[in-house]
């Protein structure tokens, strides 16, 4: 086993599997994506670490954590067609790739989307797509989603969001204002109605309507 895909495997049993999360499909994507890709070359070496990693444009890569806990609290199976809310470097979207039938994820940031789409087509992982644009509306055309989860953060979850779940879906959103963040969970149970469920306090970049052409 090389150097890479050894800190990779420490990683996944030392910073996820220990804080709890056992679903073993979660667990073997984390094994499988090379998140030494999604970061900056300059600071590949500190890919496995844990913690958040700037990517460019203002924007980060979340701790690995974060993300394997955002995919357990979204129930995330393999017949699931999945949204995200901002790609950011397309880490979270390659992960989930690996365990949902199809993923969309959206990014503001034109450059961002690029480079996303760019790994993930170079990983072969035909199931993502990256697209550039407002996630705010989310993805009509695609919907409606068995999970959405948003890597963000918002004062409320956008109704639209809410409504392009299936029944029984689930969306996943950092909420709050400022530093005071609460990971929840919102479970659509019937055509108008949801239910809320705190998951942990995180702290995101706040959730930003429309979109960031290259220059």
């Amino acid at each position: 086993m090389g150097q890479i895909e050894d800190r990779r495997q420490r990683m996944v049993r030392d910073q996820i599997e220990a804080r709890g999360i056992s679903q073993p499909s979660i667990l073997a994507a984390f094994r499988t994506v090379p998140r030494e890709l999604f970061v900056p070359e300059n600071l590949a070496d500190l890919a496995y670490e844990d913690r958040p990693l700037p990517i460019g444009e203002g924007q980060t890569i979340s701790q690995p954590y974060i993300v394997a806990a955002m995919i357990e609290a979204a129930g995330i199976e393999r017949s699931h067609v999945v949204l995200e809310v901002g790609a950011g470097s397309g880490f979270a979207a390659a992960v989930m790739s690996r365990i949902a039938a199809e993923v969309f994820a959206i990014e503001r940031h034109e450059t961002l989307a690029r480079q996303a789409r760019q790994r993930i087509e170079a990983l072969g992982y035909e199931n993502c797509h990256i697209i550039a644009g407002d996630g705010m509306n989310g993805l009509p055309q695609e919907a409606p989603f068995d999970a959405i989860l948003v890597a963000a953060c918002s004062r409320d979850a956008p109704l639209p969001l809410q409504q392009q779940l299936k029944i029984n879906g689930r969306l996943v959103i950092p909420l709050g204002d400022g530093s005071i963040q609460q990971l929840v969970c919102v479970t659509r149970i019937k055509e108008d109605n949801w239910e809320r469920r705190k998951i942990s306090p995180v702290r995101f970049v706040p959730l930003l309507p429309g979109s960031v052409a290259k220059e």
